[in-house]
């Protein structure tokens, strides 16, 4: 029997795709239980980061307890609601957030990509950013927002703005 290991959407070994998380992400919908945020605010890039890098950690530890409750329950084991909220809560302070992949450079060359399709864009508002001490001031943080073209786009070119961007590479990339 052979058994197809990737999984159908999100990319492999990920709950959701990156881009689909930005898109409700800054439509205000907290995806995954992210905060919800004002979509004409937006929010800086680095909150998105965050935000996307801890709602792939929640998912994960979700995964994970459900397995562990699942064989539990199987062995006969009686799982209350506070025993399986206790076993999730240990499986997400288990997660690594580096399990989840995209480092912060991988992110802003993505979010480049969106700002390339013109999916999203600076709103005008900005506020201070801070590093150590011995450091140089840091640039302000940018605030971005989806722009009408990104609301309207399908989920197909959500899904893989890269190949959206530039179509000529996408068949040269797929498994036939």
């Amino acid at each position: 029997m052979v058994m197809e290991l990737r999984p159908k959407s999100g990319g492999f070994l990920r709950p959701f795709g990156c881009g689909w998380f930005i898109r409700e992400f800054l439509l205000g919908n907290g995806p995954e239980g992210a905060p919800r945020i004002d979509p004409e605010r937006g929010a800086p890039q680095a909150d998105i980061n965050y935000e996307y890098k801890e709602a792939l950690a929640r998912a994960t530890a979700r995964e994970r307890a459900e397995r562990i409750i699942s064989k539990q329950v199987v062995r006969g084991v009686d799982v209350t609601e506070e025993f399986a909220e206790e076993i999730y809560q240990k499986q997400l302070k288990k997660v690594s957030r580096k399990f989840t992949h995209m480092r912060y450079h991988s992110f802003l060359m993505y979010f480049g990509v969106l700002k390339r399709l013109g999916w999203v864009e600076v709103t005008g508002r900005s506020e201070d950013s801070s590093i150590q001490e011995n450091y140089p001031d840091a640039p302000e943080r940018l605030f971005y927002r989806l722009t009408v073209v990104g609301r309207i786009a399908a989920d197909k070119s959500w899904a893989n703005p890269l190949f959206t961007l530039y179509p000529e590479i996408g068949p040269s990339h797929m498994k036939k």
